[in-house]
């Protein structure tokens, strides 16, 4: 295992509440003018989310998942967009997702009421902070599936410190954990860390998970050395 990453991003207002409270109150506005309109799609130039589902979709013909049982816990669902995506692939297990943006869960919640309307099963929404908040009663035993499409970035862009003076993305990890049943998985994709720098923030000593796998993505090459725009890795839960 890595040491834990010693250098960390620039803050960024992409790192700020304020930020993202704005940027859905926004896709509120644009989504009430235009019910089609349901925001933006993260990493869709990667096409990340078209390759996360077909991970999954690996995962359950292997026998690992289960399309008709297996829980999804979205971090930082924004719009909702990839739990909507996970039911149209006919995905039947429960399903939330959390954002600390009140703002996020409305626009999410509006979303998803027009497609159960429509026949989708439902997808449920919940204000929650996981660096600051205790789990409710929706944690249960755990998920499955815990999905991270871009959080872990934006964490990573603040620059607060915690308690122990530490900038609030070392303790991501530790909160994520307990969310996932033993044996269950984290799926994380990432643009502004490499699949190295992820396994070092998530594989550590002491740690509950245990790396995976990793998507392919087109990769390019610069400087003699190749690499890729985003990456996407799945951690295993372990029992500890």
């Amino acid at each position: 295992m890595a040491p834990l990453p010693t250098d960390h991003l620039s803050p960024s207002e992409l790192g700020t509440k304020d930020y993202w409270d704005s940027a859905y109150s926004l896709e509120l506005q644009n989504h009430a003018a235009h019910p089609d309109d349901e925001g933006t799609i993260w990493f869709s130039d990667a096409s990340a989310e078209e390759r996360v589902l077909a991970h999954l979709e690996t995962l359950s013909d292997e026998g690992m998942l289960s399309k008709t049982s297996t829980t999804f816990l979205d971090l930082g669902t924004g719009n909702g967009h990839l739990l909507f995506a996970l039911r149209e692939d006919e995905w039947e297990g429960s399903m939330l997702g959390v954002d600390y943006s009140a703002a996020s869960v409305e626009l999410a919640q509006r979303i998803g009421a027009g497609r159960k309307e429509e026949g989708q099963v439902e997808v449920r929404f919940e204000e929650w902070d996981i660096l600051n908040e205790q789990a409710g009663e929706w944690l249960g035993e755990g998920w499955d599936v815990a999905l991270d499409k871009g959080t872990f970035d934006a964490i990573s862009l603040s620059g607060q410190v915690d308690e122990q003076g530490r900038r609030i993305c070392e303790g991501y990890r530790a909160r994520v954990e307990p969310l996932i049943k033993i044996g269950g998985r984290l799926i994380i994709t990432s643009c502004n860390w490499t699949s190295d720098e992820l396994r070092a923030w998530f594989e550590v000593e002491g740690g509950l998970l245990e790396y995976e796998a990793s998507v392919k993505y087109p990769s390019f090459t610069f400087g003699g050395k190749t690499g890729q725009q985003v990456c996407t890795l799945s951690f295993m839960r372990k029992s500890g």
